[in-house]
């Protein structure tokens, strides 16, 4: 024996990640696109040799623009979202309440086709549906995707988003607001927080960190690099 007591199963331990990513993902990839779309906008402000005030003023205000246009679109979003499964939730409501025998044998069609037999199927569907609220919520899971208790919230979608954007956007314009004349030292901020945004990534993906950090730093410096010709073409044709 090895410490076990004879006819225990083996306890088994084991820990999956947030394959949905939970907080992680929305958080990061609303910082990664505050911090591509500002980098982007500031290089093609001082691709055309303009006055590092004018590159401050263009990033803030593309830090602003952004973070409200991220929350207003999120806000919208969301909440249609759930206004139209709350809307399909009330016509299972109703579904439930006007043909339940139907909808019992409805649910019991959909443990049988996972495999369970169908005299259980009808047993495990004939006593869930006693409970009219514990039914509406399986029918919702099986037949939406979504439950009644658990939709997500406009405001704290809106919140997240506009505080993350407006976070990764932040990064490129700290070294003006700190002095900077030039753009090097906002592409050095930019370039490591692109890294660092990529590789956190890797935590809600397969990728290894290194490999998420150093994609998401060629894109970031690809969408900085087109503007910032873009700009050095218009600023030398005095556009």
């Amino acid at each position: 024996m090895t410490g076990e007591k004879a006819g225990r199963p083996p306890e088994l331990h084991h820990q999956h990640r947030d394959v949905s990513g939970g907080w992680l993902r929305p958080a990061v990839f609303g910082a990664m696109d505050g911090l591509v779309s500002n980098f982007a906008l500031i290089a093609g402000i001082a691709g055309g040799k303009q006055d590092p005030k004018v590159v401050l003023l263009a990033g803030l205000a593309g830090l602003a623009a952004g973070a409200f246009s991220m929350a207003a679109g999120e806000y919208i979003s969301v909440a249609s979202q759930s206004e139209l499964a709350l809307a399909e939730i009330e016509i299972e409501r109703l579904e439930l309440a006007r043909n339940p025998v139907a909808e019992q044998h409805e649910l019991a069609e959909v443990f049988e086709a996972r495999g369970v037999d169908r005299e259980t199927a009808a047993e495990v569907a004939r006593q869930l549906s006693r409970n009219p609220e514990g039914a509406l919520e399986m029918h919702s899971k099986e037949e939406l995707g979504v439950s009644p208790g658990d939709l997500p919230s406009p405001l704290l979608a809106a919140g997240s988003s506009f505080l993350s954007f407006a976070v990764g956007a932040l990064l490129p314009v700290l070294p003006y607001l700190l002095g900077a004349s030039s753009l090097w030292p906002a592409a050095a901020v930019a370039a490591l927080g692109l890294f660092f945004a990529g590789a956190l990534v890797s935590r809600v993906t397969t990728r290894a960190w290194w490999f998420g950090g150093a994609r998401q730093l060629l894109f970031g410096a690809a969408a900085a690099a087109i503007t910032y010709g873009v700009g050095a073409v218009i600023g030398t044709n005095g556009l």
